[in-house]
């Protein structure tokens, strides 16, 4: 009904270009993407200075994580979903989803954060590290601190699970393609607001005094992961209520009151099926190409910069406090971008438009990194000095300009343009497709890079030495993202323009059958 801004005029179509009667599902959807993007923003931050800081690790640790730890679990977390989708509605999935997390936040807080010196296995970790190579580091640290590790693995599985399956799933099914061109850009915004305040509440957490009156930890550190999870179960038991809400309240009426059109069988889900289903597909491969370039590359710069944080803060709190300003700096830029650039963008030009704006910030902010990384010995000191920095010191921030940059598109272009590109599928496509490529995908990327990462540490020891290989890399990956976004923003055109849905047949290797969409 509403495809584009036509309808509003003046500051409105620019700044809220939202129906009044839309109002009581967009605010709710609005508020339950910000609490989730919350958790999401304060776990990220606080998993790398987890892992980054423990005893005996440090940024070599994280490849070996999600090759060995994410993955797997990300392949588990997958077949869970897929079991829970054929035999519950997708919104108790979403109840029983949310209870595992929040469930694990609250056994790490109060027994396994608490108890790890008793858990952790230091004096074998000793051993092992005697009797390995040094390019091993990484590997034996995850071992020894098998807590942390775990704790890692479910703060990068709540992105996955969580924002971008359920929430992202959620909204594509209760939206069209006119609807989510004018509402995700604002969503967007509130994803963007949430990680400032993210970054501000990772500062104070990092910042304050240990209270000795508080029956909990040892150190400030200590109490700092007993006041971040119990921020994260916080939002998300009001996540799960604002949801409760809207689908008591607007999509069940909405759905009861459509008489007329016959109620859509439950498709039946495997791991096996989705991926076959997935093959299929150039449409879709083409989706899962650009997931999984977009989390190479990302995985590739971070280990890096990631490395040079805890060279210049190897405080666990320091570290944090980092991260956080990082954090801050990053919702600032994408909510601004959010407000006056993106979902303007995104309205008013083309998909591959839009979705090209991401790859060329990664591939510019990524090659002044590496530049300075690799070159910085070659007269970068004196430059260096006379910007008043140490080469550590400029090289972090010049990563970390990166990292914003690289992050603000994500949250302002990447994102939504991929959740666009899902909307033209018929909802067995949607459903099938997206368990595969945000539950497996995206996990792939991640552990494509740090697959990378794992050889070249195994033959250069450690992450400085290996960089200008990462950097060649690097380019490699963007050229197949970029060529994916030209690829994809043909088929989502042709389906746009001719209102049809893309409907795949099971065990058909022939082409996409193209139905039109029912007025």
């Amino acid at each position: 009904m509403q495809n584009g801004t036509q309808e509003f005029s003046g500051w409105r179509a620019f700044f809220w270009p939202i129906h009044r009667f839309e109002l009581k599902k967009f605010f709710p959807m609005l508020g339950m993407f910000f609490l989730i993007a919350l958790n999401y923003n304060l776990l990220r931050t606080f998993k790398d200075s987890m892992i980054v800081t423990a005893p005996n690790s440090g940024a070599e640790a994280i490849p070996f994580i999600k090759v060995w730890a994410i993955l797997p679990s990300a392949i588990l977390l997958t077949f869970i979903f897929t079991r829970l989708a054929n035999r519950f509605s997708r919104e108790k999935v979403f109840y029983i989803m949310m209870f595992i997390f929040l469930s694990f936040f609250f056994v790490f807080t109060f027994v396994l954060f608490p108890l790890r010196d008793h858990l952790h296995p230091h004096q074998l970790a000793d051993r092992l590290q005697e009797l390995l190579p040094i390019g091993f580091k990484g590997l034996i640290a995850i071992f020894r601190n098998w807590t942390f590790t775990l704790f890692y693995v479910m703060c990068e599985l709540w992105s996955t699970a969580i924002m971008s399956v359920l929430f992202w799933g959620f909204a594509n099914e209760v939206t069209g393609v006119g609807e989510a061109k004018r509402y995700y850009g604002l969503l967007m915004i509130g994803a963007n607001a949430s990680s400032i305040l993210s970054g501000q509440v990772s500062i104070w957490l990092s910042d304050i005094a240990f209270n000795p009156t508080i029956p909990y930890g040892l150190t400030r550190w200590d109490q700092s992961i007993l006041f971040l999870n119990a921020t994260v179960i916080i939002c998300g038991i009001l996540s799960i209520a604002i949801f409760r809400w809207l689908n008591a309240h607007v999509i069940r009426p909405n759905e009861a009151e459509t008489t007329d059109r016959k109620a859509p069988e439950k498709v039946k889900m495997s791991m096996r099926k989705n991926f076959a289903y997935l093959a299929q597909s150039k449409y879709l491969i083409c989706i899962a190409a650009i997931v999984i370039t977009y989390n190479i590359a990302i995985n590739l710069v971070e280990v890096v910069w990631k490395n040079q944080i805890n060279a210049l803060y190897p405080d666990p709190s320091d570290f944090q406090s980092y991260m956080g300003q990082v954090t801050t700096a990053v919702g600032v830029v994408a909510t601004l971008g959010s407000i006056f650039i993106s979902g303007n963008i995104i309205r008013r030009v083309s998909w591959t438009t839009s979705a090209m704006i991401p790859a060329a910030i990664m591939l510019i902010t990524g090659i002044g990194f590496f530049s300075f990384i690799i070159f910085q010995s070659s007269g970068l000191y004196a430059f260096a000095s006379l910007l008043g920095f140490t080469p550590a010191a400029l090289g972090l921030l010049i990563g970390s300009l990166q990292n914003i940059c690289s992050r603000a598109s994500k949250y302002t272009f990447f994102d939504a343009t991929k959740e666009i590109a899902f909307i033209p599928l018929n909802n067995e496509s949607k459903l099938k497709g997206k368990a595969a490529i945000d539950g497996v995908g995206s996990r792939l990327g991640k552990s494509g890079g740090s697959v990378i990462h794992q050889g070249l540490l195994l033959m250069f020891s450690t992450v400085g030495a290996s960089t200008p290989y990462v950097a060649i890399i690097f380019l490699g990956v963007l050229f197949v993202w970029i060529m994916s976004v030209f690829s994809l923003g043909k088929q989502f055109n042709e389906l746009v323009q001719t209102n049809a849905k893309l409907d795949i047949a099971d065990n058909v290797p022939t082409k996409p059958v193209l139905a039109k969409e029912s007025a």
